[in-house]
């Protein structure tokens, strides 16, 4: 179990990278914000696992209370910066899926067309063997 101060570390490190967060959104460098809501995500797993209820001073409680206002705080400033994008991207990234999706299809369906292509096209060649053979056979 994690003690005080390390939660504390820990709290005070996520609202450190929720600032660089806002930042990056702030200026669509979207490769930042993913690598520090990244590095959140472990800290926030690693608070969730080894944190554990553990009592808090009067100043210690209203830190951790400051910093998590804070976050959300950051947090709907990213949303705010986000949200214009991802309106944007959704319709790609929609018709990217249904292009896949299709893409599969017709590959699926392609490969068992040419499967009966093939075992048509196998007994025509078999089909004009024969046939070539009774001529053979005739002359």
């Amino acid at each position: 179990m994690l003690s005080v101060s390390d939660q504390l570390a820990i709290y005070e490190e996520i609202h450190t990278l929720y600032g660089l967060m806002v930042k990056a959104a702030q200026a669509n460098d979207w490769d930042s914000l993913i690598a520090a809501e990244s590095r959140v995500a472990l800290l926030r797993d690693r608070l969730m696992s080894e944190g554990g209820d553990v009592a808090l001073s009067v100043s210690e409680s209203e830190r951790k209370s400051a910093m998590i206002q804070k976050i959300l705080e950051d947090d709907a400033e990213i949303r705010r910066h986000i949200e214009p994008w991802m309106e944007n991207v959704r319709p790609l990234l929609g018709s990217q899926r249904q292009r896949r999706k299709m893409q599969q299809a017709y590959a699926a369906m392609a490969g068992s067309a040419f499967a009966e292509v093939t075992e048509v096209a196998g007994a025509v060649t078999d089909g004009a063997a024969d046939g070539a053979t009774m001529d053979a056979s005739l002359g």
